[in-house]
């Protein structure tokens, strides 16, 4: 029992960072220290969505269910939970390319806009950051 709790908190966590990595560059628009804690994990996802690799935390998570007594699964976090919900079934190398390609047009996007705000800020000096 213990083991299934902790896969599906993993299960959760894991959906939480992929979450992260897709949107996560809208908090650094309002909060750009937040690049810190995004910019590394934005480049993990590109990195093993292009390599077609799998999370270490998708091996993990079927030692847990596998220790509980539980099946896992094959394949990755992604083909077992995201690829069903958002995507046709039948993830290929080709599809993974195509999500990386997307994330960071999107995070190149929202990281593009909070440069912008921020060269605009400094350009108009001091006064023009107080309330």
């Amino acid at each position: 029992m213990v083991y299934r709790v902790l896969a599906d908190v993993l299960v959760l966590a894991h959906a939480g960072f992929v979450l992260f990595v897709v949107l996560g560059g809208l908090l650094v628009l309002r909060w750009p220290r937040w690049a810190w804690v995004h910019l590394p994990a934005a480049a993990w996802g590109v990195w093993i969505e292009w390599s077609a690799g799998i999370c270490p935390l998708t091996p993990l998570e079927n030692r847990l269910r596998a220790a509980g007594g539980e099946v896992g699964y094959a394949g990755s976090f992604v083909e077992q939970y995201v690829m069903p919900v958002l995507y046709p079934v039948g993830l290929t190398p080709a599809v993974q390319a195509w999500l990386a390609a997307i994330l960071l047009a999107v995070n190149l996007a929202l990281y593009g806009t909070a440069w912008w705000r921020w060269s605009k800020l400094n350009r108009s000096g001091p006064a023009a950051r107080t309330p």
